[in-house]
């Protein structure tokens, strides 16, 4: 059979979201002669419709539905309405991503063996290991292209990077490079090599970095075994009295609602709009939402430790120039506790423009200091900081009854507070980013807080154990058999590597075990 499929057909996989775990786990499924219907929330946009302007394509291409935020975190203060900036478009995030593409390190799949109990953290060991994710992780750098792997060159060096890896040797770091990065080198697999335009956060314009958008998508549908159906928001996933789920209501373009049946749901809507989805189809056979017998839906949220440090330099820098985030420090990445903190954490480059620099420099501040910093744009170099947080129970994605969206759903609340740990590795890293900058001649150099994270993460974690968390080691919900969770919410902790090379190597991993139980008859 080819799509389009029937509504009313119950033999299909229905994946909610096409993102990297969706998007992903859609074409492979599909390559396997699985049918599939993935309904995606918003429209589908390609490499010639992106916008190389920053405030445009925040237009185009931001998840801006109504959301809610609490918690003492600087972006509930900063930015209430926009915790995270995700994508709502056909390739979700991947659109949006910078393309670094790293594995996860040993100890971090065992992070409460490694770290012990942390006061104030909800710990946990991840179900698998470094050693059984490893074939994963080789097959998701083949598809992206990652640099650095299978024999792929590096990127060159921006100048950023140049300032950065400056200030890294001059400290005496010796991890420096241009990154692990699903950007293309060299031509590869019918995508062209990075041509250096900068704006890769606003969509690729040449294709170079890996998207869900235009390779596993088109490649999926080209089986004739995968439908998208875009601008189609689920509203809730149906179950039957036995309890498995027997299909997904969504809400079309116009706002009518149909009933998509299915014999697996695939939730891959990022780690607020996927938890939201769940507590949204309660029932009263689940009275606190799906997939929740353990409380643990909604919980556990992480965005990464995160911040910036800019600096100004005497002579121009251009930053912008050149791919976004090519340039990693990584000596900080593992776990030293005599640093005053558990895990470790990465330090990237990073460039914004004008217009995002203006926001988030020094959010609500437009003093003498702020304009100064703005006019020696030109000069300035900028690194991100992307490290390991902390799980706690309270921080957490619930349904806000008092805020609904376009079709009468509650809205959800993000309620984030950092751990100590969390505030203690921020610090250590504003320390050594300044310095970093400082030992190459930086005339300023200053910290900058969070931004809203598109590293979004736990809220449906993996346990070994039903009540400790949401999914199995296949991402396949504790309670309800033929319910599946194919997205960054599915992760135990967060480690300190950006999360997008992990959301592909499970989702790939997933589409193996969801074929096989198939074949089966077990699901």
């Amino acid at each position: 059979m080819t799509a389009p499929f029937d509504l009313t057909n119950d033999s299909v996989v229905v994946i909610i979201g096409t993102g990297s775990g969706g998007g992903v786990l859609a074409n492979e499924l599909a390559q396997k002669g699985v049918s599939v219907v993935a309904l995606e929330a918003g429209a589908r946009y390609l490499p010639d419709d992106y916008i190389n302007d920053e405030w445009d394509s925040f237009g185009q291409l931001a998840w801006t539905d109504a959301r809610t935020t609490s918690g003492d975190w600087r972006v509930a203060r900063d930015f209430p309405g926009l915790p995270t900036w995700i994508v709502k478009a056909v390739g979700g995030t991947s659109i949006h991503w910078a393309g670094a593409s790293l594995r996860f390190q040993e100890h971090e799949f065992k992070a409460h063996t490694t770290y012990g109990d942390v006061q104030g953290a909800n710990l946990l060991d991840w179900p698998i290991d470094l050693a059984e994710m490893a074939p994963w992780y080789e097959k998701a750098e083949t598809k992206l292209g990652v640099t650095r792997t299978g024999d792929r060159a590096g990127l060159p060096g921006n100048n950023n990077y140049k300032v950065f890896e400056a200030g890294a040797k001059a400290l005496g770091y010796n991890e420096v490079h241009t990154g692990r990065m699903a950007i293309n080198s060299a031509e590869y697999d019918g995508r062209m090599a990075c041509q250096q335009t900068g704006f890769c956060f606003q969509g690729c314009k040449w294709g170079a970095k890996w998207s869900s958008a235009y390779t596993d998508i088109p490649r999926g549908e080209a089986t004739g075994n995968l439908e998208v159906r875009s601008k189609c928001h689920a509203i809730k996933i149906e179950h039957d009295d036995s309890g498995k789920v027997t299909g997904v209501v969504y809400a079309d373009e116009n706002g009518d609602q149909h009933l998509q049946k299915a014999r697996i749901v695939c939730v891959a809507g990022n780690s607020i709009e996927s938890p939201r989805l769940l507590l949204n189809s309660a029932s009263a056979m689940f009275p606190d939402g799906l997939a929740n017998s353990s409380g643990q839906v909604g919980r556990n949220y992480m965005r990464h430790t995160t911040g910036s440090v800019y600096a100004v330099f005497d002579k121009p820098v251009k930053m912008w120039r050149g791919t976004t985030m090519a340039g990693i420090i990584q000596d900080e990445a593992g776990h030293d506790p005599s640093r005053g903190f558990s895990g470790g954490y990465e330090l990237e480059t990073l460039s914004l423009g004008l217009p995002f620099m203006a926001a988030f420099l020094d959010p609500g501040g437009w003093g003498r200091e702020f304009a100064t910093a703005l006019d020696s744009y030109e000069n300035m170099a900028g690194m991100w900081i992307v490290g390991e947080d902390m799980p706690q129970e309270t921080n957490r994605i619930t349904l806000n009854h008092a805020v609904t969206d376009a079709h009468g759903l509650p809205a959800p609340d993000v309620h984030f507070d950092d751990h100590p740990n969390d505030i203690a590795m921020r610090n250590h890293a504003y320390t050594q980013g300044m310095a970093i900058y400082d030992a190459v001649g930086a005339t300023r150099s200053f910290p900058t807080p969070p931004y809203p994270s598109t590293h979004n993460l736990g809220t449906n974690r993996m346990s070994e154990k039903a009540r400790d968390g949401v999914v199995n080691r296949h991402g396949q919900s504790h309670d309800i058999v033929n319910l599946f969770v194919s997205d960054g919410s599915q992760f135990t902790t967060s480690a300190a590597e950006n999360p997008t090379l992990t959301i592909v190597a499970l989702a790939i991993r997933q589409a193996d075990h969801i074929a096989r139980e198939m074949s089966a008859g077990n699901i």
